[in-house]
C-alpha cells in the first residue's frame, strides 16, 4: 500500500459531493492537496477542513467546459512547480433527463463530452509526462455504470468514451508504476445525483481512493467503489490488488 503522507494530489470537482469526500480523505493520510472548482470561493471551507489534518492545500479554478480555463489553470500548477504525484479526475456533468430521448440537443452532447471526456484526458496528458520521469503516479477517472438509459445518452456516452480512452492509456503504461485506474462510486445521493439515488455519498469511500494506493502495477483496472463499502482503507486496498487487469 503507498503511504501518500507528503505527496500531492490533484481533486478536480472538490468543493463539494465526492470530491469534497476524496480530498478529506486524502488529508487525512497526509496527502498534500491541489483542490478545482469552477470558482475558488467554492472551495473555501473544504480548503480549511483539509488544512486542518496539518496537509499543504490550495486551491484552482477552470470552467472544464473551456479549454482555455483549463489551460490556464495547467499552466497555473506547473508555476507552482509541485511535482503532482495523484490525479483523482472527479468532476463531471450529467445533463438534462429526458424522457423524449430523441430530442437530445446536440449542445448537450458536445457539453458532456468536453467535461467528461476531453478535459480529464487533457489533464492526464499534461502531467504524465512528469510522472513517468519521475517514475511515479496515480491517475483515477471516475466513471459511471449507467446503462441502456437513452434518456441520459449524453452522460452516459460520454462516460462511456472515458472509460475506452483511459484503459487504452492504461495500456501504455503497462509494467510502470504510473498507475491508471477507473473509479465508479455508484448512483449516490450527490447534488448531482439526486435525493432517489441508491447509496449516501460516504458508501464511497475508501473505493475511490483505492487506485491511489495499489502499488502492484497492474494497469486498466475498473474499481467499483461499492464492493468495498464499509472497509478499512487497509482492507480495501489488498482486495483492490488482487483484481486482476485486463491485460493481465
Amino acid at each position: 500500500m503507498v503511504d501518500v503522507k507528503g505527496k500531492w494530489a490533484l481533486i478536480t470537482g472538490a468543493s463539494r459531493g465526492l470530491g469534497r469526500l476524496v480530498a478529506v480523505a486524502m488529508a487525512e493520510q497526509g496527502c498534500n492537496l491541489i483542490l478545482h472548482s469552477r470558482n475558488v470561493e467554492h472551495c473555501s471551507e473544504v480548503l480549511g477542513q483539509v488544512k486542518s489534518y496539518g496537509v499543504e492545500a490550495y486551491t484552482v479554478q477552470a470552467e472544464l467546459s473551456d479549454m482555455k480555463q483549463l489551460g490556464n489553470m495547467l499552466a497555473e500548477i506547473d508555476r507552482k512547480n509541485i511535482p503532482l504525484d495523484i490525479i483523482f479526475n472527479n468532476a463531471g456533468l450529467q445533463t438534462t433527463y429526458r424522457t423524449e430521448f430523441l430530442e437530445t440537443p446536440v449542445d448537450e452532447f458536445e457539453l458532456s463530452f468536453r467535461i467528461n471526456t476531453i478535459a480529464p484526458m487533457m489533464i492526464c496528458y499534461h502531467f504524465l509526462p512528469m510522472m513517468t520521469e519521475r517514475g511515479f503516479g496515480r491517475i483515477i477517472n471516475t466513471s459511471s455504470d449507467i446503462n441502456l438509459e437513452p434518456q441520459q445518452a449524453p452522460y452516459s456516452a460520454s462516460k462511456s468514451a472515458l472509460d475506452k480512452i483511459t484503459r487504452d492509456l492504461a495500456y501504455a503504461y503497462r509494467d510502470t508504476d504510473v498507475i491508471i485506474s477507473l473509479a465508479n462510486p455508484a448512483w449516490c445521493k450527490t447534488d448531482m445525483g439526486g435525493q432517489n439515488a441508491y447509496f449516501e455519498p460516504e458508501t464511497a469511500i475508501p473505493g475511490l481512493l483505492v487506485g491511489a494506493f495499489v502499488s502492484d502495477k497492474k494497469q486498466g483496472r475498473y474499481f467499483n467503489a461499492q464492493d468495498f463499502r464499509g472497509m478499512t482503507l487497509k482492507n480495501a486496498v489488498a482486495k483492490a490488488e488482487l483484481q486482476e487487469s485486463p491485460y493481465q
